[in-house]
């Protein structure tokens, strides 16, 4: 499918199409996350490994969570310290998250703001989106768009303005950690380092 521009993408998933844009990490593929598994679908990939949430803003993804609020308060703290970044909390899921996201254990969600402009742009147009790297299961991130293009045909990619001033992607996958209902696990580390002793504790 030939790339197409940001309106005509914001448009394609509106309706439930599965696209990609870039982000601050890898180049993603999305979806509204009612249709969840047209992703697991185009990448081959195992029910047993969850999509992440991506919004524009932390706001947008608080709804997505139930907690104590204490625990909001140590999650937003997070936040503010480190998003828009390449940080994923996996968060227990509220009912506003549908199962589909993560077919074997729908009692958490990882959710993300990403650094990137035009990302962000997208996502506060589409609302939360159902995320993950663009590229077959067990193979490596695809990094551009035309790559992507040439791998999944069925998906809506993003024309690309080398104009447009961006935040200069990394390549490398984001930090996940997950709320244990104390601290932090780390599931996957990336650039971000929590900090496991004190403020993103909320000790």
């Amino acid at each position: 499918m030939t790339a197409v521009s940001e309106q005509v993408l914001i448009e394609a998933a509106r309706a439930g199409q599965v696209v990609s844009f870039p982000t601050d990490t890898v180049p993603a593929l999305a979806v509204l996350p009612n249709r969840a598994e047209s992703i697991f679908a185009v990448k081959q990939r195992s029910l047993d490994k969850p999509l992440i949430l991506m919004g524009a803003t932390e706001a947008d993804l608080w709804p997505f969570v139930k907690s104590t609020e204490t625990e909001l308060h140590i999650w937003q703290g997070v936040a503010n310290r480190h998003w828009p970044g390449a940080l994923t909390l996996v968060l227990p899921a509220s009912a506003a998250v549908p199962s589909v996201m993560n077919p074997v254990d729908p009692s958490t969600i990882g959710i993300r703001v990403p650094n990137q402009a035009i990302a962000r742009r997208i996502l506060a147009q589409t609302g939360p989106l159902a995320t993950t790297s663009a590229n077959l299961s067990g193979e490596p991130p695809l990094q551009t768009m035309a790559e992507i293009g040439l791998r999944f045909p069925q998906v809506v990619t993003l024309e690309w303005d080398q104009s447009e001033p961006k935040a200069t992607a990394s390549g490398v996958p984001s930090t996940v950690a997950k709320w244990t209902g104390q601290s932090w696990e780390i599931l996957r580390q990336g650039v971000i380092q929590l900090d496991s002793n004190s403020e993103d504790r909320g000790k």
